[in-house]
């Protein structure tokens, strides 16, 4: 018998009323509450801003807010909005809908923003036909018959990294989709496999001075001073010993991949779960590109027709100044003529699989996007410039590349921008390191160690989402599974300049 307490299910009388785990309508309404609280008090905060505009410790409340966020819900872009709203409150929460939409319009005409959505679909385009085309499929196929070992698997992924060096954004999609369906074979986890390509990724991209990083950096460094007009790629050069970050992330990297450093931490979990058969995790629906109507030719002509295809991507970006978009579009109008001169596809399902790359990265430029829409909120917040006053007082020569990588890192790591952070510190940082006669050269590479490591390790870095992306898993599982290898190259990092601090000051 039923009472006022109990109603009937189709399983029986449950009680009413044991907790939020039973009732998901009172969670949901407790978590909005919790929510609206929260912008409540950023609103409120915005009263605190001192007379002189500034807002000082208040700048670093909307990251934070990210990041305890995504923590607890694991889902980037949710949490990242979040921190739009909190910090459009703390600016002004008289014209909450005014200034975010002016925002979300100053972000979609920003010229990075429209070459990042452009590149990363048509790399998505470009990967998808040469999946449906069967390329990716032989080329899988070569390595299997040659690759016969887990520790080979995660060997060849590393080099792979490594030899596609003239743009991260290249490596995280491509590498990515030629090695997964090896991994897979071999158990190795769809996390493990975003870390490997994540950790060639950036980190290499800076240490090779025919890269976008070396361009984008290179001008960067004339702009600020640092060097005379034309001297900017002789200096960043210069600097590549000095990136110790990057140095170390590829140390830990092949660490990993010979199985010299162990599994640990959530990447231990996620290694257990693949060895029983599920490589890919909870939560992911493995659709990617698809593949359901693969064309079958064999493996020498599969191979070719992967190869070429790469090789124009790779010879059109050098040619045009390192520029990926125009090498994606001369690559893809080149495979579109490859494949269907072999009858592989017609000009239909070309097409097709172009737009069909474009809608599987919307996920990942949406959170790009969002992420550059928290950078121009943390520069109206002056949180670049309050972190380096903050720490100004405490810098001597020595510690100087050691204290502007950790709080350059620490910046990136909040804005998810690598290189956006530094249109706004490096007319601080450069200045300072002059008036101290710092090594130009060791400065700049605490700048890009600390720029390569907020891009490995950010959840919503544009690395970590287009590389988690690729292999098949959440960025937040990529991320929470990599920190802790990420750690280990930034504390090598940061020890390294401390040394090279007092060894050249």
């Amino acid at each position: 018998m039923m009472t006022d307490d109990t109603m009937r299910t189709d399983s029986g009388a449950t009680t009413v009323g044991r907790g939020l785990k039973d009732d998901p309508g009172r969670g949901t309404s407790l978590s909005i509450l919790g929510y609206g609280a929260i912008l409540a008090c950023f609103a409120y905060m915005s009263t605190w801003q001192g007379e002189d505009g500034a807002y000082g410790v208040l700048s670093l409340l909307p990251s934070l807010l990210i990041v305890i966020i995504a923590i607890k819900t694991k889902r980037p872009l949710e949490s990242i909005f979040a921190g739009i709203i909190a910090g459009s409150l703390l600016i002004d929460p008289t014209n909450l809908f005014s200034s975010l939409g002016e925002l979300s319009m100053n972000v979609v005409q920003n010229e990075t923003i429209a070459w990042i959505v452009l590149v990363c679909g048509m790399m998505g385009g470009l990967i998808n036909m040469l999946e449906r085309g069967g390329s990716v499929l032989s080329f899988g196929q070569m390595l299997a018959n040659r690759i016969k070992t887990k520790r080979g698997t995660m060997l060849t992924t590393s080099f792979l990294g490594l030899a596609v060096f003239i743009d991260d954004y290249l490596n995280s999609l491509a590498v990515s989709a030629s090695m997964k369906n090896l991994t897979d074979r071999f158990k190795i986890s769809r996390e493990k496999l975003a870390f490997l390509v994540d950790s060639t990724a950036a980190p290499v991209c800076i240490l090779v001075p025919i890269s976008t990083w070396a361009v984008y950096f290179g001008a960067l460094l004339e702009e600020n001073g640092a060097v005379p007009d034309g001297q900017g790629m002789s200096l960043y050069i210069e600097s590549i010993p000095y990136m110790a970050y990057g140095w170390a992330a590829i140390v830990v990297v092949f660490l990993v991949a010979f199985g010299l450093l162990k599994d640990f931490g959530p990447m231990k979990k996620a290694e257990e779960r693949a060895r029983n058969g599920q490589p890919v995790p909870d939560g992911v629906e493995d659709v990617g590109f698809d593949t359901s109507n693969v064309r079958r030719t064999s493996i020498p002509v599969g191979l070719m027709n992967f190869l070429l295809p790469m090789a124009v991507l790779i010879i059109a970006s050098i040619y045009y100044e390192i520029d990926l978009l125009l090498g994606a579009l001369v690559a893809s109008i080149f495979t579109m003529v490859l494949y269907f001169a072999q009858r592989l596809m017609t000009f239909g399902e070309l097409t097709d699989s172009m737009l069909d790359g474009f809608k599987v990265m919307l996920h990942p430029i949406a959170v790009v996007c969002a992420g550059f829409m928290v950078k121009a909120i943390n520069d109206e917040l002056g949180m670049t410039t309050y972190i380096i006053d903050t720490i100004s007082p405490y810098l001597s020569p020595e510690l100087l590349p050691a204290l502007v990588f950790a709080t350059m890192a620490a910046v990136v790591f909040s804005t998810g921008s690598s290189w956006g952070v530094f249109v706004v510190s490096l007319p601080i940082v450069i200045p300072m390191a002059q008036a101290m006669d710092m090594s130009m050269p060791l400065t700049v590479g605490a700048l890009l160690s600390a720029s390569a490591f907020g891009s490995h390790a950010c959840f919503f870095s544009d690395s970590t989402v287009l590389t988690s992306t690729g292999s098949g898993c959440t960025p937040m599982q990529h991320a929470l599974t990599q920190i802790p290898y990420a750690m280990i190259g930034a504390t090598l990092a940061f020890v390294s300049f401390i040394v090279m601090g007092y060894a050249i000051a």
